[in-house]
């Protein structure tokens, strides 16, 4: 039985109701929202791609807000380089791109792998923990605060104003509170004092941390502006940590409620980077994004209407059985094709090795330290974000924990 596109209820498992969409009526007419939904994995790849479907969706936000005062807020979210169109986005990434090097990613390994130990030292040497909160949160917020190049300390506080940021791109965009605009406003008033005083300290005197690689990055004169900066370190902070957060929780409860694909794992543990590519397929963080039509169009033979909004569902398309046999599967010796867990097209995301890596040496060091991993039997709750899919916390038990 599914349950009614984008309704709370998704958020416990939305894959059946996506299916039910593929398969009769893939391009769908979501009348709540104003907004076309696309379902089947050809339509999303090819309107990734597509000039005339527009990123730039802070843009009608102020619009759709109806306060004149929230300038700065869409100001600075109209700045980061996932929400905007090409040309604009083409230079955002090009000052920035050098910090997501293969080379660069890989140069964090050590600190990663070490940083995975010591939270796993960390745990008691037997009985429940809870891996997001003592595991999968920790990790990536270290790792993205050490990248940046700012204390643990401010990690609270930064989270704090990212999800203000963020609750703004929740599912409905009519559907924002002026309570939530004026949070997220206040956050980024209090988020521009922090980031433009971490801003200077590096103009004064560069380290070789991501603040100070985009306070300097320059391309034929052209730098960053202090809006761009600003809007950008806000991205990667919160994109750096949230979505593989919820990688390696999404992941883990599959495994667990699927022994045996968990115990091929435990056997050859040089499958783990091809689980990864497979968990991020089958429940991935980032379900759909959207872009706005920025003339008509015509897509699965219906016709889109400028200034429609278009939701690319992600995840429905990862579980589409014309590219992914079996969909429903998870199987972690599936043979790959491409999946859109980092979406696709221009806007791919620029942290994608990073997640990966991070997520095969969690798992990696995760089953060889815990054996014998068991869910506890307590109810599993979800963010309530149909957007970022993951779990508020996995509860979960062992009988002793390795050195």
């Amino acid at each position: 039985m599914t349950t009614a596109l984008f309704s709370p209820a998704m958020l416990v498992d939305p894959y059946p109701t996506y299916a039910a969409l593929r398969r009769t009526d893939p391009v769908h007419w979501h009348e709540p929202f104003g907004a076309w939904v696309l379902t089947r994995y050809d339509d999303v790849v090819a309107a990734t791609q597509d000039p005339r479907l527009r990123s730039d969706r802070a843009g009608g936000m102020g619009e759709r807000a109806g306060c004149p005062e929230l300038q700065r807020l869409f100001e600075v979210i109209g700045a980061q380089m996932n929400i905007t169109d090409p040309e604009r986005h083409h230079r955002l990434r090009g000052l920035v791109a050098k910090v997501f090097t293969p080379r660069a990613v890989d140069n964090l390994r050590p600190a990663v792998e070490a940083l995975v130990d010591e939270l796993l030292d960390r745990l008691p040497e037997q009985g429940p923990f809870d891996v997001i909160a003592d595991f999968a949160f920790p990790l990536p917020a270290r790792v993205i605060a050490r990248l940046l190049g700012l204390e643990t300390g401010d990690l609270d506080q930064l989270k704090r104003w990212s999800d203000d940021f963020s609750a703004i791109f929740g599912t409905d965009p009519s559907a924002v509170t002026p309570e939530q605009y004026q949070r997220a406003l206040q956050s980024t008033h209090e988020l521009t004092a922090f980031f433009g005083a971490e801003f200077e300290k590096r103009r004064a005197t560069p380290g070789d941390d991501l603040l100070s690689l985009l306070v300097h990055a320059e391309i034929d004169g052209d730098r960053l502006s202090e809006t761009e900066l600003i809007a950008n370190a806000n991205l990667f902070l919160a994109a750096g940590h949230e979505t593989t957060t919820h990688l390696i929780g999404n992941g883990l409860l599959a495994l667990l409620r699927q022994p045996d694909q968990l115990q091929l794992l435990r056997d050859d543990p040089s499958l783990i980077p091809n689980a990864v590519e497979e968990f991020l397929r089958y429940d991935g963080t980032v379900q759909f994004m959207y872009r706005e039509a920025g003339e008509d169009l015509t897509i699965g033979g219906r016709p889109i209407r400028k200034g429609q909004l278009v939701y690319l569902m992600f995840a429905a398309a990862n579980r589409d059985p014309d590219r992914f046999p079996d969909p429903d599967r998870l199987d972690v010796r599936r043979r790959f094709d491409v999946h859109l867990a980092f979406g696709h097209g221009p806007h791919y995301c620029l942290g994608a090795a990073l997640a990966r890596m991070e997520a095969t040496i969690a798992f990696t060091a995760l089953l060889r330290r815990c054996p014998e991993l068991n869910l506890t039997g307590e109810p599993l709750e979800y963010q309530d974000n149909l957007e970022l899919r993951g779990l508020k916390s996995l509860p979960v038990a062992f009988d002793q924990r390795s050195a």
